[in-house]
């Protein structure tokens, strides 16, 4: 039976949920807009960040330094990806370029798996966040409260980067015409590089704030990279605003349907993405001709 508290918790869940999502998928979105590149690695990069916090966390005993290093060092490996490998594929055909991103995403992942095995790694949350807190009418994990928030802040952040800086202005340019970017003379290269650089930090960021929420493993960013691509196509190729409204909707979609019968979840999410294809194919918030 489904009482109100629960339905209300599964709400605040899904939230919680979209919002994670929303950030991961803002990243593939800013990817994709720019390069034109469809970004397969980017689960393995979700993972990844998570790893990188789990080792910053074992060496400081800091879940705020775990969050940095980790979100640094997918800045740097995701800039890094894109300088020896991404860079070469750009004038191949779209499918060399899913291709390669795939089997970077499975590099990665095996990577991991060789050097963490496939046992399950965990992070706590911080002291400060652990526990539960009383919303009145009912309990919630506090930490799940702290991600929803972090994610909100992250989010407010990356907006702010996209729409309010110079960098920003280039590459809302460069996911419209990327070539006239060229034109004016910016090193278009040096953007791309920055932009991949900036989506993998931003599926990293979020893979670490996830990590005390479900454990690690390295294949937890399989189902994670399909839920991603469903809230891209949801919200609009290239939209930003997009990506956090199609985070929101799946995440509530999916919060929503597991209090019913879980097993429908994934069903229902792609239920919602087929039916948004049917009547707006560019998304939600996407633009004509991006989707």
């Amino acid at each position: 039976m489904i009482t109100w508290p629960n339905f209300v918790s599964q709400l605040v869940n899904g939230l919680a949920a979209g919002t994670l999502l929303a950030l991961i998928s803002a990243g593939l979105t800013i990817i994709y807009g720019t390069l034109g590149v469809l970004n397969l690695a980017h689960g393995a990069m979700f993972m990844l960040g998570g790893y990188a916090g789990f080792v910053a966390f074992q060496a400081t005993g800091s879940f705020a330094l775990a969050v940095l290093a980790g979100s640094l060092f997918m800045l740097v490996a995701g800039a890094v990806i894109e300088l020896v490998v991404i860079r070469r594929f750009y004038s191949r055909p779209p499918e060399d370029q899913i291709l390669v991103t795939f089997g970077i995403g499975i590099v990665l992942v095996e990577v991991v798996r060789f050097i963490f095995g496939s046992l399950t790694a965990t992070v706590p949350p911080p002291a400060w966040a652990a526990g539960i807190t009383s919303l009145g009418f009912m309990i919630y994990p506090t930490y799940r409260l702290v991600v929803l928030g972090i994610a909100a802040v992250a989010l407010a952040v990356l907006y702010v980067v996209l729409y309010r800086t110079r960098i920003g202005l280039i590459v809302r340019a460069g996911i419209e015409d990327s070539g006239m970017v060229g034109l004016l003379g910016i090193n278009v290269y040096r953007v791309f590089m920055l932009v991949f650089g900036i989506g993998a930090m931003a599926a990293g960021f979020a893979g670490i704030i996830n990590a005390p929420v479900v454990s690690l493993t390295p294949n937890v960013g399989d189902s994670i990279l399909v839920q991603t691509f469903v809230v891209v196509v949801i919200g609009g190729v290239g939209s930003f605003p997009g990506a956090i409204l199609g985070g929101i909707i799946a995440g509530e979609i999916l919060s929503l349907t597991s209090m019913v019968n879980p097993a429908y979840s994934d069903v229902m999410l792609f239920a919602v993405m087929t039916l948004v294809l049917f009547l707006r194919p560019q998304g939600l918030l996407g633009l004509a001709g991006r989707a």
